[in-house]
């Protein structure tokens, strides 16, 4: 069975557009993508919390 694809945070960062600063307030507001910590300190996003953060988001056409 694969692992999940884990995103770093610069990564997550150009796919969403986003600027460190403005991903920080939105992530204090309880808004951004679910993130993982690792033990070394590092941030990482599963590629599955990142898409089911852009479906929550969606605007209906």
């Amino acid at each position: 069975m694969a692992r999940p694809k884990m995103l770093k945070l610069p990564e997550v960062l150009e796919e969403i557009e986003m600027s460190r600063a403005a991903f920080y307030r939105m992530r204090a507001r309880g808004m951004a993508p679910k993130l993982i910590k690792l033990p070394n300190g590092q941030i990482r996003c599963r590629r599955s919390d990142l898409d089911a953060w852009w479906a929550k988001h969606e605007i209906a056409a």
